[in-house]
Order: structure tokens, then sequence, then C-alpha cells
């Protein structure tokens, strides 16, 4: 399938959302995506498995990064793509498809390939010169387990290709500045019981009922709010799933809870388990699943430009993002990008068609500068 980069960003959208991609089937949107960007020109093009990057190399002072991923949750009877009321509705139109569209009209823009289509957000980029080098990476297995991920598989095994002085993922912020990103770690806490028939239940001691003092402590809970260069992060300690008892007429001998723990990222991950076994003290704690968060990183230059560029005050990130990934890099990290996170992985997802077109035209005035003149370089 072509993807045509000529379109409108919410007509590339849509193209972009009607090709299924769910995690670990990226590849026809890939190849789509790896077609498209070769056939501009300008631009060297490379491929890790499902991802894709892009770079140009004109020689700027400074690079961008711009990445997002390919991939979706499993589609839930929400493909094909449908308009209504000034919004587009389909797996993955928030998250993140409508960023990745985005993306590849920035890509045909800076390339100075694409011709007016009669809207302000697409017109080419007649008038204007990159003001930056700019990379764009999309990649696949964002939403799966972090083993899978594409971007992490690239720092592995191409980190060059991901230096850059700034780097902003187009994940949904509804247009907002989103600054670092939550730490989260989960943690199986097993209670264990007496194994007896329900008949005879004097005999045994149930594991479920046993584990009511952990679900009182966690409902009693205390989440710190942090605020860390002006944005706000709040915390939260939450059961997220219980198992336990193995027959209708059998008292169970074992629950095992799983606690997620969402931290500010003023705690790296060993601070956060001390927290949460400090927490959870008298109980058994085994760490299951981990990931640092990301500070704010606004006083580094490129970061702290953009922000001026772009006019908005930045909040915190609530969620983990491949900032963390970036910042690990050692490259400084934003999130900005149409869509409302809140309806990601929704049935009824959906992203508002003036956010596409509003956030093409901030990236493209941030990414370029007044055209040369006579004399110019």
């Amino acid at each position: 399938m072509r993807l045509d980069l000529s379109l409108s960003a919410t007509e590339l959208t849509r193209a972009v959302v009607d090709i299924p991609s769910p995690s670990g089937a990226e590849s026809t949107l890939a190849d789509a995506v790896e077609e498209a960007l070769t056939g501009l020109g300008g631009l060297r093009v490379d491929r890790d498995g499902d991802a894709v990057v892009a770079r140009t190399e004109l020689g700027r002072q400074t690079r961008v990064l711009l990445a997002g991923h390919l991939d979706t949750v499993p589609i839930a009877d929400n493909l094909p793509s449908r308009l209504a009321d000034g919004h587009l509705y389909g797996c993955g139109t928030s998250d993140m498809k409508a960023g990745v569209a985005v993306m590849l009209r920035l890509a045909a823009v800076l390339a100075g390939s694409v011709g007016s289509v009669g809207t302000a957000a697409s017109t080419p980029s007649v008038g204007f010169v990159p003001a930056h080098d700019v990379t764009w990476v999309f990649y696949d297995n964002e939403e799966v387990d972090a083993v899978r991920n594409g971007l992490r598989r690239l720092a592995a095994n191409h980190r060059d290709w991901l230096d850059a002085d700034l780097a902003l993922l187009l994940e949904p912020t509804s247009g907002e500045i989103e600054a670092g990103c939550q730490g989260t770690l989960r943690v199986a806490v097993t209670v264990p019981g007496r194994r007896a028939h329900s008949a005879r239940s004097w005999l045994g001691e149930n594991a479920i009922h046993r584990a009511a003092p952990l679900l009182e402590r966690l409902a009693s809970y205390q989440p710190r709010t942090v605020t860390i260069d002006g944005c706000v992060y709040r915390e939260g300690l939450n059961a997220v799933r219980i198992t336990g008892g193995v027959a209708g007429n059998i008292v169970p001998d074992v629950c095992e809870v799983l606690v997620n723990y969402r931290f500010a990222p003023d705690r790296d991950v060993a601070q956060a388990l001390d927290h949460v076994r400090e927490t959870l003290d008298g109980f058994p704690v085994e760490l299951t699943d981990s990931a640092a968060g990301a500070l704010p990183g606004l006083t580094a230059p490129a970061a702290a430009a953009f922000v001026r560029a772009v006019g908005r005050t930045p909040v915190a990130k609530y969620g983990w993002t491949d900032v963390a990934r970036f910042a690990a890099l050692g490259v400084p990290a934003l999130n900005y990008g149409p869509g409302d996170p809140n309806l990601a992985h929704t049935r009824d997802e959906h992203v508002e068609l003036e956010l596409i077109d509003t956030a093409e035209d901030v990236l493209r005035r941030y990414l370029t500068g007044p055209a040369a003149g006579p004399g110019r370089p």
C-alpha cells in the first residue's frame, strides 16, 4: 500500500490509520513508510526490522529528532476509520498515528517535494529552509513488553542513528508540551494460606482473606505529589491484579496481588523499590518489571528553545514514554503531539482534526527558518 505525502495531514492520518499495525504486525505500514520516505529524495533512509529511520544531512549546527511508534493495541472493531463532527475515529488515531502522519508530512515539507493542496497545514516549504538537521524515527512494538521495543533495539544496534540535540516524541498530548515521565515498577506480593475443603473451612487458612490487610494498606496509602521544574508529578500505588484459588470447593492456600507503583522521576528504580518494600513491610515483595522515569530536562538549551518557540507552559507527563529511553542516552526529550492521551486504547479512540493541523504547523515553524536571500548561505 502506498502513502501519498501530498495529502493533508488529516487525510494522511486516515490513510495511516487504515493500514492495520497491531504490535508485532507493523511490516506493511513500515514498508509503506520506507517507500514514501525514499521517494522524497534528499533523505538518508535506513531500516532495522520494522523500524525506519530517515535523516537530513545539511550540515546544520543542531539536530532535532522526531520519534513515533507505528504499532497500535489490538483492533477493537474500530477499523476502518471514520470521520464525524471534526473528529477522526479508529484504532490508533490518537495513539499515535496522527503523530506519525504529522512526521511524514514534515518530512515531505522539509524535502520540498509537496505541492499545496489548498490548506494552511499543507503549505510546502516554499519560502523556508530547515533551521536544523532532522531525524525521523518510526519504530515498532512500543505497546508491548519493553524487551521488544523497536527503539530499544535501535539504541543497541545503531546508537548513532539516535544522536540529536533534542528528541520530540509525538505521543498524544492534546497539543501541550509534556516534560519527562513517571517511572513504573510492578511487584508481586504472595500471601500464603492453608488449603482445605470449603465444607471444612476451619481446617484451613484462606489466603485470599489473609490478603485483606495488604489491600487495606494500599487503599489508605497517601501518594506523593512532587514538583520538578514547575511540573507537578502525582504518584500512585495500586493493586492491579489479584489471583488465587483453584476450585469452587477449596479454601485457597495462596493469593498473589500484583502492585503497580508510578513514581516521580526524582526517584530511581532502586529508591522506588525500597519505598514499596517499606510501605508493604511484613509482606514478601518480588520485583517483576520496572522502568526508570525521566526528569523534565527543561534546562537543556534545545528543550528551552522548543518551549519558547511553542509558547506553551510544560506540564508533567503521566505515564511512561520513550523520553526516558532518550534521557538515558543523554538526549534531552519532550512529548508533544496531537491527540488526547485519555482516549488511547479505547474502543471509541479518536483525534480532533484541528489538533493534527495545529501540530504540523507548530512543528513546521519550529523546524524551518526564513528562506535564504541573495548573498546568504
